[in-house]
């Protein structure tokens, strides 16, 4: 089965509440027989489209290639959160790899959101940018571990725009009364996914990138050749960045990047209650494992995500699936009507950090963003533009970060990770 057509029709967005009312890009003409270029490119979200923007800029002839429609996959349905640091946090990745490189990690992730504001601004990309997350902790413990992280960003990074929050304080912001302090951080922010994601698109082609929309990828051949449903690409460079759809096209790739699905609700607008949830235009993350995320649309929507899954499928009922979380979250929405109703397949990593990489010769990769990339899928795009043109150093930075291939091979990895997920999901319960 191919996660690319398991739960959505070709050629079609899913009904997210982002799909409803984000004015839609004219639909790009799929590949019609072969052709050359200098670099073909496999999937047409942000990492993927970030790529063909900057390779195009650099006048070099590129050509996208995307299944169903550019923004389709977790880019254009995630939580729009674009979040600070790597997905690991400093004092880890200093454990894990030394303060030198945990410093580039850093710095890189820092200039991630500093090109997220760059092209929303030199592309006038209307995507309702917002600064502010609230990063909000189920215990007394990871209140104190959050403050004192605030701390350590602020003396060895010196990045001093987390505020940390007491118990009154978060309340005051988040109407969730389980929470019992947290941070919030003003140097990240949120936006519509998807109207970001075109507005990426429309930049890419208006660079001179060539875009072939429900153009479907069968396989890379040795020396560089994209078979398609529609004709063949003979390229000088492939980049792979389709990051949870990615399937059989590398496998050495998809033994180190595991496809999850993830979901969310959009509720009725709220009204005079809206501020009730939210007091200020912000998003908000959890510390579960499972993280509960959320944000308030311009009309006053709860859009709310949580709950995970691992196989093909999505389930059959996605209200009731995210509806649990949310009332643990907000139990005072109990009578709130969800109007919309959508998932999508990201990609994770066991270390939860990116995987950059040239599996063969003339092929470059990015994908595991793990729920964090916004920013930095957009910067990975930018990084294998500038590796393909001989400019690696950041790309050597991510491609030096550990990424073990899953245990259990193809038929067992799922339920590993789906064990080992039940625990952590007993651990949130239990409050360890």
């Amino acid at each position: 089965m191919n996660l690319l057509f398991a739960n959505d029709r070709r050629g079609a967005y899913p009904a997210s509440w982002y799909a409803e009312t984000t004015p839609p890009l004219a639909p790009f003409a799929p590949l019609d027989g072969d052709r050359r270029a200098d670099v073909c490119i496999v999937g047409g979200g942000y990492t993927g489209l970030s790529a063909a923007l900057h390779l195009a800029r650099a006048g070099l002839d590129t050509v996208l290639v995307e299944a169903h429609r550019v923004g389709f996959g977790a880019s254009g349905r995630n939580g729009g959160q674009v979040g600070s640091g790597q997905r690991l946090h400093q004092d880890a990745l200093e454990a894990m790899l030394g303060d030198g490189h945990a410093a580039k990690l850093w710095h890189l992730a820092e200039a991630a959101r500093g090109l997220v504001s760059d092209l929303i601004r030199d592309h006038a990309i209307a995507c309702d940018y917002r600064p502010g997350i609230v990063y909000a902790d189920w215990s007394d413990r990871g209140t104190r571990e959050a403050h004192a992280y605030a701390e350590k960003l602020r003396r060895d990074y010196d990045y001093d725009l987390v505020e940390p929050l007491t118990r009154d304080e978060l309340h005051a912001i988040v109407g969730a009364p389980g929470y019992r302090g947290g941070v919030i951080d003003w140097g990240a922010g949120h936006l519509n996914p998807l109207a970001y994601a075109l507005g990426l698109a429309r930049a890419a082609a208006e660079a001179g990138a060539a875009i072939h929309e429900t153009t479907l990828v069968e396989r890379v051949d040795a020396g560089a050749v994209v078979v398609t449903d529609r004709g063949r690409i003979i390229a000088d460079r492939v980049i792979l960045a389709a990051n949870g759809y990615l399937g059989g096209l590398d496998r050495r790739v998809a033994a180190r990047v595991m496809p999850i699905n993830n979901y969310m609700v959009a509720t009725e607008p709220l009204g005079a209650r809206a501020a009730s949830v939210l007091s200020r235009d912000v998003a908000v993350a959890d510390s579960r494992f499972v993280v509960n995320y959320f944000r308030l649309s311009p009309d006053g929507r709860l859009l709310f995500g949580g709950g995970e899954s691992y196989g093909y499928r999505f389930p059959e009922d996605i209200r009731a699936l995210v509806r649990k979380p949310m009332l643990q979250v907000f139990p005072q929405l109990k009578d709130v009507a969800l109007t919309h109703a959508w998932g999508g397949t990201l990609a994770i990593t066991r270390s939860r950090l990116p995987y950059l990489g040239t599996p063969a010769p003339g092929i470059y990769s990015a994908s595991g963003f793990s729920g964090h990339g916004v920013a930095m899928a957009t910067l990975a795009g930018r990084v294998l533009a500038e590796a393909v043109q001989g400019e690696t150093e950041a790309f050597e930075t991510f491609a030096r970060l550990p990424c073990p291939p899953f245990p259990g091979g193809a038929a067992l990895r799922a339920p590993l990770l789906a064990l080992a997920m039940a625990w952590y999901a007993l651990r949130d319960t239990v409050g360890l």
